[in-house]
C-alpha cells in the first residue's frame, strides 16, 4: 500500500472507516490489535465519554501507523472465528467496547462487541 492510499485512508471518517474495516476484514478474515512487549493488549479510554475500549484495525499496514510512535507496540492478528469466540465474549464480559479503526481525525467508530460481530456476520452473509 502506498504512503498516499494509506493517508487517504486514514483521512476518512468514522464511519467511511468503519465501512471500510468491515470490508477489509471479511476478505482477510482476520482483524488487527496492537500488543506490547509481554503480549498485553491496547487498551485505550475515550475522553470525552470515559469508556475503555480495544482500539481494532482491518490489516496491520494501519494498526502499525497507529503504533509507529511507541517502541514497544506490534501488530498481532486475530482470526475471525476467534474474535467471535473468544474476543467477544471476553470484551463484554470485562465491559469493554470497541474502537473501529482509528484514524488521522478524532472521530471513531466505538461499538459493543456484539454489535460488531453482528455487523460482521451480516455482512459476511452477503459476501
Amino acid at each position: 500500500m502506498t504512503t498516499e492510499s494509506l493517508e487517504q485512508i486514514l483521512g476518512m471518517d468514522g464511519e467511511e472507516r468503519y465501512d471500510y474495516f468491515l470490508n477489509e476484514v471479511l476478505e482477510e478474515r482476520e482483524i488487527w490489535i496492537l500488543v506490547n512487549g509481554d503480549s498485553h493488549f491496547l487498551k485505550l479510554e475515550s475522553e470525552d465519554e470515559g469508556v475503555a475500549y480495544l482500539p481494532v484495525w482491518p490489516s496491520a499496514v494501519f494498526a502499525a501507523a497507529y503504533g509507529n510512535d511507541s517502541d514497544d507496540l506490534s501488530p498481532k492478528s486475530i482470526s475471525l472465528p476467534d474474535f467471535f469466540k473468544k474476543w467477544v465474549p471476553g470484551l463484554t464480559k470485562d465491559g469493554l467496547e470497541i474502537g473501529v479503526f482509528p484514524g488521522a481525525d478524532d472521530t471513531l467508530w466505538i461499538t459493543e462487541p456484539e454489535e460488531l460481530k453482528r455487523d460482521l456476520q451480516d455482512e459476511l452473509s452477503n459476501f
